[in-house]
């Protein structure tokens, strides 16, 4: 099966690992293409660039390419198989057509459940007990097209954003080492999604890292573990000690709701911050936050952390 790969981020290094495990069964990857990394960005993972060059695999670079260049390789290389994982971009249906068995790209969801961009995150800031991955069809419409295969993976409590990627990880490298024969041989499920389950999330901006301290202390929570570091972190901005400068930012990395208020207690003013047990606690709507981990809670120093 000849299969032209595009991908980017760790998960997409170790699926490329993968393909090339399977040559002895006949898979030959004939071109990967991924993005240049933006040195800007926190890259904490393993790139697919990383594992074609250490395999001497085809490597290709989409800024390099455009899209006109994009289709025109993709017909060069007549693949079998056209596999996107992590890629940043929808591939157009041009790409799409040269694939001779299926065009596939895997999404880190329950679909038809969070269809778009960083369902990782969206998750974690919802409340979500549950998420995983699937392998679908790729159509006009993201994330839209019949799923192949899917794989549920729980999300603990203390779950964040990174933990949780490595399990979307684990998991989506292992349903495509079950699944990649199947489609291969031309076997593999094809399962129409249920359109009235659909749901679907945009990409995330700076801004949706900014904490309401009016906001009931589990949702804080829940965002301040849905971008933890690497992520950028959350964050608010408010001069919470004597002599802060307006306009100061403090980003919180972790932490955790503490105990509910007693009944009938007086109820601080949201975002109060406190001292007590060698712990810095902020209020929330209902109850104190513990921060366990922040920068720039020192007002007098930037840098300094909890």
């Amino acid at each position: 099966m000849r299969i032209l790969f595009f991908g980017y981020s760790q998960i997409s290094y170790r699926t490329v690992e993968l393909l090339v495990e399977r040559r002895s069964q006949g898979d030959e990857v004939v071109g990967v293409v991924t993005h240049r990394d933006d040195p800007a960005e926190n890259r904490w993972y393993r790139t697919p660039a990383e594992a074609a060059l250490a395999h001497g695999l085809p490597l290709f670079y989409d800024e390099e390419l455009g899209p006109e260049g994009i289709v025109e390789l993709a017909r060069q290389l007549a693949p079998d198989l056209v596999l996107s994982v992590f890629y940043r971009h929808l591939l157009p249906d041009a790409v799409l057509d040269t694939a001779r068995l299926a065009a596939l790209n895997l999404h880190p969801s329950l679909l038809p459940a969070y269809r778009g961009r960083a369902p990782l995150n969206w998750v974690l800031v919802n409340g979500e007990t549950e998420t995983g991955v699937t392998l679908h069809h790729m159509v006009k419409r993201a994330d839209a097209g019949d799923v192949v295969a899917q794989r549920a993976i729980p999300i603990a409590p203390r779950d964040t954003a990174l933990s949780l990627y490595h399990k979307i990880e684990t998991a989506g490298v292992e349903l495509l080492r079950e699944t990649l024969p199947l489609v291969a041989s031309g076997t593999a499920p094809r399962l129409r999604q249920d359109e009235s389950r659909a749901s679907k999330v945009g990409r995330r901006r700076p801004e949706d890292g900014r904490i309401d301290w009016s906001w009931p202390a589990a949702r804080v929570d829940n965002l301040v573990r849905a971008v933890a570091p690497p992520w950028p972190g959350a964050f608010f901005d408010l001069p919470l000690a004597a002599g802060a400068p307006a306009g100061h930012r403090v980003f919180v990395h972790a932490g955790e709701p503490a105990e509910p208020l007693p009944e009938g207690a007086e109820r601080p003013v949201p975002g109060t911050v406190r001292q007590a047990s060698g712990h810095t606690y902020i209020a929330a709507a209902d109850r104190w936050y513990r921060v366990d981990e922040a920068v720039g809670l020192d007002a007098q120093a930037d840098s300094a952390r909890t």
